[in-house]
């Protein structure tokens, strides 16, 4: 028995007897009886197990202490109280793993920076069991959504020698003694002696060996963990992160728009769904209208505006911004809440970016300024989603590359693919992390992933 069973159909249960194995949240012990609020994991409302002196382990019982791992034995019974519909009235209580007393996670208020510390033992709290049963309920969705519209799921490799954004701050691979290294003449690094032969890293996204599989598939997705060596400290950079990233053969921006909002939705709506328990908490403690900004969202209409036009937005607005709003560069994130918030008040698709500030692969527009590029933009979080539509011109993307000064070498496979059987193709990239910060309202991307990895912290 656990209790997901028990909340799901109690009126099943009421009148008989129950054997779950679970955890004590919390112990409130009295003279005669005692209120243990136990939890299996299995489902986020704790269940009330009370005891009286009548069991003759009454003085062991009531040593039990927060934490420990217990074997209640009982009855199903109509709870007194009106904001709970049963309890478990207890016959025998067995401990099977005792806790001490210097447990560090008691029932009080912790600090997100101190169970960050103790991050083997978050999962325990009340904020943490609604986060990750919300992360594993969207991976499915993920999943679910992809797999019941014909994609493939491809495993892209985890250790790569491409680069797929070129900006050259990946991890490296080596099994190179780093004490004694081998150099060439020149007094470079010897790669050559190294395990695979050449310098390789770990990804920072799958896209690249996804296009070649769209190519043969039409339509597969990746889902897999993703790293950056960015030296960043913010709230929304982690090192070590998870990336959906969809790849569309005969599909142009309009059409990778649709697939974007559509997909977005379908989790959304499956989260919303499946873990209503969790997403109450939240909206009660952590922040207020979580529940009316998922729904809004799912019922809402988005807007297509191009970057030209979003800036064109800012500063005809007349609103004073930190960053001042200028053509040809980046949006800041009050420009991005700005746009969603207040301008159109629904989730913004911006299209059509400058192509210096995006990546090589994106398909160069007519006008020679601009790329098929697009991010979504969300209310209450901001960019959540960017794609584009794939440069299948060999040329463009030769002279592309040139531009910008990369290296070819290692990269004639994906320019080849432009030649053999190439055709318009798009895709986009989805962080899962900052998917889960948008689903949960929690602000720190740390709190999003099981152990975050960023500069300086690599424990558990």
């Amino acid at each position: 028995m656990t209790d997901r069973e028990l909340f799901k159909d109690s009126k099943k249960y009421i009148g008989k007897e129950v054997t779950l194995e679970g955890w004590i949240k919390n112990h409130r012990k009295q003279k005669e009886f005692g209120f243990i609020s136990f939890s299996d994991g299995t489902f986020f409302t704790p269940l009330q197990i009370v005891y009286d002196n009548k069991l003759k382990d009454f003085d062991d019982i009531q040593k039990l202490h927060n934490g420990s791992a217990i074997k209640v034995k009982g009855k199903v019974v109509k709870s007194p109280k009106e904001e709970q519909e049963f309890e478990i009235q207890a016959k025998k209580i067995e401990l099977l793993g005792d806790c001490p007393e210097d447990y560090p996670i008691q029932p009080k208020k912790h600090s997100r920076e101190f169970l960050r510390e103790q991050a083997y033992l978050r999962p325990r709290t009340n904020l943490f069991q609604a986060v990750f049963r919300i992360r594993s309920k969207a991976a499915y969705a993920i999943h679910k959504y992809f797999q019941d519209n014909d994609y493939v799921y491809l495993h892209s490799p985890i250790i790569t020698a491409a680069d797929c954004e070129g900006a050259g701050e990946m991890f490296r691979v080596t099994t190179l003694d780093l004490e004694n290294l081998p150099k060439t003449k020149d007094g470079k690094v010897d790669y050559s002696k190294d395990f695979f032969g050449k310098e390789t890293s770990l990804t920072v996204s799958g896209q690249l060996q996804g296009e070649t599989f769209a190519l043969a598939y039409q339509k597969i997705y990746t889902f897999g963990p993703t790293f950056r060596a960015e030296n960043s400290n913010t709230k929304t950079h982690a090192n070590e992160f998870w990336m959906i990233e969809p790849e569309i053969a005969f599909c142009d921006l309009d059409g990778d728009m649709d697939i974007i909002e559509d997909s977005i939705k379908f989790v959304v709506k499956y989260v919303l769904e499946n873990c209503h328990e969790e997403l109450v908490f939240l909206d009660n403690f952590v922040d207020k209208g979580l529940l009316d900004k998922l729904n809004t969202f799912v019922k809402s209409k988005s807007v297509r505006i191009t970057h030209h036009d979003a800036i064109k937005c800012l500063i005809e607005s007349g609103k004073k911004f930190e960053f001042e709003p200028k053509y040809g560069e980046d949006l800041a994130r009050e420009h991005e809440k700005y746009l969603t918030e207040e301008k159109f008040n629904c989730p913004v698709f911006v299209y059509n970016w400058p192509k210096d500030i995006k990546a090589f692969y994106m398909r160069l527009n007519d006008d020679n300024e601009t790329v098929a590029a697009v991010d979504l933009l969300v209310p209450g979080s901001g960019e959540l989603v960017g794609g584009s539509q794939r440069e299948e011109r060999f040329d463009v993307l030769n002279r592309r590359m040139d531009e910008l000064g990369m290296s070819k070498e290692g990269m004639e496979w994906y320019m080849k693919l432009r030649q053999y059987g190439g055709c318009y193709h798009s895709g986009f990239g989805i962080g899962f992390e900052r998917l889960i910060m948008y689903l949960t309202g929690i602000d720190n991307i740390r709190d999003a992933i099981p152990y975050p990895r960023t500069p300086g912290n690599c424990d558990f």
